[in-house]
């Protein structure tokens, strides 16, 4: 019984081995690999050099030609406020008064002290006039006629110290009334109507920035500094800059470059150079950001598309076309950036052919389907 039992046991698994041996067998025999389809279509530029211009973008801040703090002159309470902030005046427009009443007090007073020293002095001709002629008739002394000389010039220099103190109080008079001593924009207009202002106030009254030409100020590093002064002989046009507003857009004038500082400061590595700028629209104003343009002519340089480019941490690779139609990765070197293209130091030479699209699909040693592009169609 025991024996039967057995052999319907291994009756009954005798199908599971039987598919489990057709599965082993199975696998171990010959794969299929699946159908491959036809390689990638990527278009290729091939490198030639041509004339070019490398630039380089500096952060830049505005200020107008002329930027005045306007002060008081005078201590009073401020009396009258004749501009807004951000209006435009003209040179000589009155702008703020102060109360002037003491002022006023104080031309009236010089006044009447120099009426008084006038009147002393026309006495004290008169007193010399008339001791002239008993002096010479021997009536008076020498003496008496001297003393009526000195007599009238005293009465002559009082009157000369009563009218500087007359100008001293009208001038202090009119510094009451401040007007714009340049034309210009008026800033921030910081105290109200009653406020009281002195010359002393560390913040001024407004400020008046005439911007019809601007300043852009901005910073070269000394080796881009030896650089740009080295490679400006050669190049004039390097003196003309262009100018990237705080939109994105590049401004309508162009600049000329001019020198802010004959030092390379200390404590920065760098030397301040200024961008002077035409503003016809009143587009720039005081103390706005910007970016400068330096641009440099290359004779002979290499340049390719910004889209053709790998950048893999903070390193630069193209794609380029190798033998039997394979591409291979190839690291290069920026110079620096024209338009839409970059400006290659080294890494590719002439006539190497580099792939335009597809970069995030290719792989080193990747067969593909090229198409070769010349390179001045590729720049346009």
């Amino acid at each position: 019984m025991a024996t039967r039992s057995f052999l319907k046991g291994n009756a009954a698994t005798a199908p599971f081995f039987i598919i489990m041996l057709a599965v082993l067998a199975s696998c171990g025999g010959p794969q299929q690999q699946p159908p491959q389809g036809p390689p990638a279509s990527v278009d290729f530029m091939v490198i030639q050099p041509a004339t070019t211009q490398i630039e380089k973008k500096y952060p830049g801040s505005i200020e107008g030609s002329v930027n005045v703090n306007i002060k008081a002159q005078v201590s009073g309470y401020l009396d009258q406020i004749y501009v807004k902030e951000g209006d435009y005046v003209q040179k000589g427009q009155s702008l703020f008064r102060i109360k002037g009443d003491v002022y006023n007090q104080q031309v009236s007073n010089s006044e009447a002290s120099l009426k008084a020293a006038m009147a002393a002095e026309e006495n004290a001709k008169i007193e010399l006039n008339k001791i002239k002629p008993l002096v010479e008739g021997k009536v008076v002394s020498e003496i008496q006629l001297q003393t009526a000389e000195a007599n009238y010039a005293s009465a002559k220099a009082q009157v000369a110290q009563a009218r500087a103190a007359l100008g001293s109080s009208q001038i202090n008079a009119d510094f009451s009334l401040i007007k714009a001593p340049v034309s210009g924009y008026i800033g921030r207009i910081p105290n109200r109507i009653g406020n009281l202002v002195t010359p002393s106030d560390a913040a001024p009254l407004t400020t008046l920035s005439e911007i019809n030409t601007v300043f852009v100020y901005f910073s070269l590093s000394e080796a881009d500094y030896l650089s740009f002064m080295k490679d400006s002989k050669e190049d004039k046009g390097m003196n003309t800059v262009e100018l990237i507003m705080a939109d994105g857009t590049t401004f309508n004038q162009k600049g000329q470059l001019e020198s802010a500082s004959g030092n390379i400061d200390r404590s920065t590595g760098s030397i301040p150079l200024k961008a002077v700028f035409s503003n016809p629209d009143k587009l720039l104003r005081s103390g706005g950001s910007s970016k400068v343009i330096l641009k440099k002519t290359l004779g002979e340089a290499l340049s390719i598309p910004m889209g053709s480019v790998k950048d893999i941490q903070d390193r630069f690779f193209v794609f380029a076309l190798a033998d039997s139609n394979k591409v291979g990765m190839k690291p290069i070197e920026i110079a620096g950036k024209s338009g839409n293209n970059y400006i290659v130091k080294s890494g590719l030479k002439t006539g190497d052919k580099i792939a335009l699209n597809r970069i995030d699909v290719l792989n080193e040693g990747m067969v593909v389907a090229p198409t070769v592009a010349a390179a001045d169609s590729t720049h346009k």
